[in-house]
């Protein structure tokens, strides 16, 4: 095998690396299990989902910023206690159905990668699940539960695009982040996401 051949199969690896580990973090988490059999199998999936279903490599920007990432962190562990309460109560609230609706968010400042997060961060809070995304418009399209006014869907819309904020602020491009600022210093978004933050209203 030539060098450069070789160097661009290490550095195919090195990218991939991520993405693998993510895999098996999504693949423990899908099962509730943390144990020494899942993170093989995890392991397992991830190499075949990567090497059998290519796609073109993403190279990472190198941008983590530790203290926003903390933060994202607690809020998001909060909005998956808050969110399974609130599923919890809906369930068991027999005076009325709990409302549902397809709703759709357009993000602002996503690439492929951040896009992604956000749609595994809505996903993995109880309450909402992601039913379709279009890649070309950066649109995400979520069923929720527990919404029964319009008012209610634009909270969660609102809570959504506060992810996609507190993303960008953690692991976003430079570009991102300075048009995230930018619109900051405008007021054109808040520091907050709203309601719709814990998932399920």
């Amino acid at each position: 095998m030539r060098p450069d051949s070789k160097r661009g199969m290490a550095r195919d690896i090195a990218l991939q690396l991520p993405f693998m580990l993510w895999l098996v973090v999504l693949w423990m988490l899908l099962w509730h299990q943390f144990t020494v059999l899942a993170l093989i199998t995890g392991l397992l999936v991830a190499i075949f989902v990567t090497r059998v279903f290519r796609l073109p490599t993403v190279e990472l920007v190198g941008r983590v910023n530790v203290w926003y990432v903390l933060v994202f962190v607690v809020q998001f562990l909060g909005a998956v206690v808050a969110g399974a309460v609130s599923v919890t109560i809906q369930v068991f609230d027999f005076r009325r159905l709990p409302g549902s609706a397809i709703i759709e968010v357009p993000l602002r400042y996503a690439d492929d990668i951040v896009m992604t997060h956000v749609a595994v961060t809505s996903s993995l809070i109880p309450g909402s699940l992601v039913a379709e995304s279009d890649r070309d418009r950066r649109i995400l399209y979520l069923h929720v539960i527990g919404v029964h006014d319009r008012a209610q869907m634009d909270a969660f819309r609102q809570g959504v695009l506060g992810w996609e904020r507190r993303i960008v602020r953690a692991v976003g491009t430079p570009e991102q982040y300075r048009a995230l600022k930018a619109d900051e210093a405008r007021g054109a978004v808040g520091s907050h996401g709203g309601r719709g933050d814990g998932g399920a209203r």
